[in-house]
């Protein structure tokens, strides 16, 4: 399951999408996420998740790959609707067992977080899907750059993002063959209460710990041996340039937004 998480992890493609300026990629992520906590009628989250699987097919990105996505929030997922479903009080009773009720608002709120919840991570995935880290940090860099004037090191920080959400699969595959070698081993991560799971989990951290210094070592002394210096006077061997496919896709994007706002 930890492997099934697709934040992070890159595809290679030469689809719109993929061929799709950084900058305004990260952009239009950023204006559909916040169009998305605006929703609050079944039809704008039906638009919504109508876009998500145009631009998945758009981009030719594996559908059933970025629901496997969404395995590991499961929990979250539940636990979400449940504390909705019980806390939320407001309109008709729907079901009560003594202090236990359901009502109507209820209902609403906890399927409305949880598809925001859920499209959320599918919309972020598409991003990570279709830009590779490079792009992506000259992405982030460049939007940062007004910041520098209040000496926010833009290019520092957008390394060190791309850097931490390039390393979540890395690091989640090497839990996972940690966590194999270890039940190969007779370790037991499943049964017992929450006090002896926790425990059990000790042999899996110390030795994943290790692992993510040995690699944080091993990309410092390759960054090192190929001069890499941060800041402003960095160049780059390719630069961003925006087309004129870039900015009708923008302006489409915000379109759709504004619309799919007033459902």
């Amino acid at each position: 399951m930890l492997t099934d998480i697709t934040i992070g992890q890159y595809i290679p493609g030469k689809s719109i999408v993929h061929r799709m300026d950084p900058r305004i990629k990260i952009l239009i992520t950023l204006i559909k996420i916040t169009i998305l906590f605006l929703i609050d009628t079944f039809w704008g989250f039906g638009l919504f998740l109508l876009l998500v699987v145009g631009i998945l097919l758009a981009a030719k990105l594996p559908i059933k790959r970025v629901l496997r996505g969404l395995k590991p929030v499961f929990f979250l997922v539940i636990l979400t609707l449940v504390l909705h479903l019980f806390l939320t009080r407001g309109g008709e009773v729907l079901w009560q067992w003594g202090f236990l009720r359901i009502e109507e608002a209820g209902v609403f709120t906890g399927f409305f977080m949880v598809a925001r919840i859920l499209l959320l991570i599918m919309f972020t995935s598409i991003l990570t899907l279709t830009t590779s880290p490079l792009e992506l940090t000259d992405g982030i860099e460049y939007l940062l750059k007004p910041l520098a004037r209040f000496g926010l090191p833009a290019g520092e920080l957008a390394m060190m993002m791309t850097i931490a959400l390039r390393f979540i699969p890395t690091l989640l595959e090497e839990a996972e063959k940690i966590m194999k070698a270890q039940q190969a081993r007779g370790a037991d991560f499943e049964s017992g209460n929450i006090i002896q799971r926790a425990k059990a989990l000790i042999p899996l951290l110390v030795p994943l710990f290790i692992s993510a210094f040995r690699r944080a070592d091993e990309l410092a002394l390759a960054m090192e041996s190929r001069c890499y210096r941060g800041g402003s006077n960095r160049t780059r061997l390719h630069e961003l340039q925006l087309k004129k496919s870039d900015l009708i896709l923008f302006f489409l994007a915000v379109i759709i937004a504004v619309f799919i706002s007033f459902f």
